[in-house]
């Protein structure tokens, strides 16, 4: 410890000891009830409508079944849906989850991302179709000879249009049969 951090330990160490523990205020201590501030929605809180407190009195003398069928039936009567276990934290996604149902049924007319799948190869073409595995997955030469001779089997998954349609082509080329999905 530094010299000047040892003598302020002192010095506050010397001012605790001289001061006498019974002169400090117990104002502290002892709040006064106007001092007092109520949590919201605390159980000190009272309801201010009484038709609210008797429907908070019979809600709380509910069983724990009882009190699943009336949440389940209140969401169905308030048309609210069923949050995920985030609970509110995850409350911004359902808009975006109606946005993607909504989106859903135009996607399903014209899809856009594909599957591409190697159904066969010409035995003539083996040797490029390997290559070609090999640079377009990204496999080491042994791998790409293993994808190859396991066909059928799928090569890529979620694919943009334009580029799946590049792959096929080129695979057609080399003579390997590929299919989108």
């Amino acid at each position: 410890m530094s010299a000047p951090c040892r003598y302020a330990a002192r010095g506050c160490a010397r001012s605790i000891r001289s001061s006498n523990p019974f002169r400090a205020s117990t104002s502290f201590i002892q709040p006064t009830t106007s001092s007092i501030q109520r949590r919201h929605g605390s159980t000190a809180e009272v309801a201010a409508n009484p038709k609210i407190s008797g429907i908070v009195d019979q809600i709380s003398q509910l069983t724990l079944l009882e009190t699943a069928d009336l949440v389940s039936s209140l969401k169905s009567r308030l048309n609210i849906p069923d949050l995920p276990v985030g609970g509110f934290a995850a409350a911004p996604a359902a808009p975006v989850a109606a946005a993607e149902e909504e989106e859903a049924a135009p996607a399903a007319q014209e899809k856009t991302l594909f599957s591409i799948k190697l159904q066969a190869f010409d035995a003539a073409a083996k040797a490029k179709v390997i290559k070609e595995v090999k640079s377009l997955l990204g496999l080491s030469l042994v791998d790409s000879k293993k994808f190859v001779e396991s066909a059928p089997k799928v090569m890529k998954d979620s694919v943009p249009k334009e580029e799946a349609e590049k792959i096929v082509a080129t695979m057609k080329d080399l003579g390997a049969t590929v299919t989108m999905d």
